[in-house]
């Protein structure tokens, strides 16, 4: 409100001036009001096209020739269908007569892409074979997601035996040994590296961390299909229950391991437990994904091996399509990382030193923790655990999410993210990377319910300003089998649209 003392001091011309501004204003604020509800209108009445609806353009183990993409785009734009995700995968079809990435395959992608620049429909590109991850079968073992694992043994000075460490097993598969064919289980067995070998006196009494496998991402169970924790409780450190490994205790023992496992060392007097640590994979392969694109999910805390998939898949793509071109409508657009399905990892060639530049302290003292071992204390132990979390999660953001959104903007693409599920980092965090924060709602009753994705990505929307927020809608499984049609599922579609407002 005007101070009234103000205006009396004021000339009658100033005071009209003054009004006059004010009278202006008012009309250009109700003008540019004005204009921006009828460009809303006419907006809602006609979006532009990248506003329109999209498919998932899946092609089935080999199943396709140029006829028949040519038809499918035909009709994909005759309905309105504006963009489309571009995967191949296998789901049990009789498999077709074009290898995954071949010569003929690579070819027929660029007729694809160069048919939809003609007919200006948008092409989303996932980073790998099958619905989800980034890996194939040119992953080598030492570029896959890894574990920290270890074996222990109990020794004595009075044995005077020799000691022999044997090399830790594997963690078995969050999808179990049965999701991985012969070949790549025979790798799987056989990948190892020796990481560090560390001794202490025993403390085979003290209890174990509760949940230490999920606290120390050897697991990372989908919030959609299974009992999720929301947060990790913190342990009841009043309570006795006895004293961990003392730091000051542990002798670092790995340059006295023999490449068989044997220990040249003679423990001190009492009781001492022996863990040998070592890298394995962590068991994920591309799923479900052609047979010719089937391999180890890449490393993703590591940008090298990150490098190496992506040139070895989307660098014979590139070299085969033209340019993408940010001023047609159609073509190839942006790359795409679906649902997180490869589970978690929590250790890379070059962890430790991560973690040391990250959090100032070197993790090595608490390997034993890993296993549910108590180091120091109960609490110093969660500490470690909370980060480790945190530094994996910022590998995993830096150099696998934002690592794949600059190697497409190098070649003139956007990036659009599912960033749920099994992700073992922030949901929000990693959609904040993508220039399309992406969800997914299931078909009520006939899938999963990940209706949270929806509120997630309209957030990540909200907050960072994107205005495009698209949705893998009406998923479905259960034996769905055509039963839903429009009408019983249009409730759903408006709740997802108003949840996007």
């Amino acid at each position: 409100m005007p101070n009234l003392v103000s205006w009396r001091k004021k000339q009658p011309h100033e005071i009209l001036k003054s009004l006059f501004l004010i009278f202006v204003l008012t009309c250009f604020s109700i003008v540019s009001a004005t204009a921006q509800l009828a460009q809303m209108k006419a907006g809602f009445a006609n979006p532009s096209d990248k506003y329109k609806p999209g498919v998932y353009w899946y092609f089935m183990d080999g199943n396709m020739n140029a006829k028949t993409i040519t038809k499918d785009l035909e009709s994909m734009k005759k309905a309105g269908i504006g963009n489309l995700i571009f995967l191949e995968v296998n789901v049990g079809v009789p498999g077709g007569t074009i290898d995954f990435l071949s010569e003929q395959w690579t070819s027929l992608f660029a007729h694809a892409e160069k048919e939809a620049r003609r007919l200006g429909i948008e092409i989303t590109l996932g980073i790998g074979p099958g619905w989800t991850g980034s890996g194939g079968p040119w992953v080598k073992a030492e570029q896959s997601m890894q574990h920290l694992v270890s074996s222990q043994v109990t020794v004595s000075s009075d044995d005077h035996k020799k000691i022999v460490l044997p090399v830790p097993a594997p963690k078995k598969p969050f999808f179990g040994e049965g999701n991985l064919p012969e070949d790549f289980k025979k790798q799987w067995r056989a990948y190892y590296k020796d990481v560090a070998v560390l001794g202490f006196p025993d403390i085979s009494s003290v209890k174990a961390i509760s949940d230490y496998e999920e606290k120390a991402l050897y697991y990372r169970a989908p919030y959609s299909s299974a009992t999720v924790k929301p947060y990790l409780a913190e342990p009841d450190v009043k309570s006795d229950q006895g004293k961990g490994i003392e730091k000051g205790k542990i002798i670092d023992l790995t340059g006295k391991m023999d490449a068989d496992g044997t220990l040249n060392w003679t423990p001190p007097a009492g009781k001492w437990i022996i863990m040998r640590f070592g890298s394995r994979n962590n068991g994920a392969i591309t799923r479900p994904a052609p047979v010719p694109g089937l391999g180890f999910e890449a490393d993703k805390l590591d940008t090298a091996a990150l490098n190496a998939h992506l040139d070895a898949y989307l660098g014979k793509i590139f070299k085969k399509i033209a340019k993408p071109d940010s001023k047609s409508n159609g073509g190839l657009k942006r790359l795409h990382m679906d649902s997180w399905e490869m589970g978690a990892q929590n250790w890379t060639a070059n962890f430790r030193q991560e973690f040391l530049k990250r959090r100032g302290y070197d993790p090595i003292t608490y390997y034993p923790v890993y296993s549910g071992n108590v180091v120091g204390s109960r609490e110093e132990s969660e500490r470690f655990l909370w980060d480790l979390r945190l530094t994996a999660q910022e590998l995993v953001l830096q150099n696998h999410a934002n690592h794949v959104k600059q190697y497409g903007k190098r070649h003139g693409l956007s990036l659009s993210i599912e960033p749920y599920d099994m992700n073992p980092t922030a949901d929000l965090d990693l959609g904040s990377v993508a220039d399309v924060p992406m969800a997914e709602f299931w078909s009520k009753g006939f899938g999963f319910n990940s209706t949270y994705s929806v509120i997630e990505a309209t957030s990540i929307a909200h907050v960072e300003g994107r205005s495009l927020v698209p949705a893998e809608a009406f998923t479905a499984q259960n034996n769905e089998g055509w039963k839903q049609h429009p009408g019983s599922v249009k409730n759903q579609g408006d709740w997802a649209f108003a949840a996007a407002a």
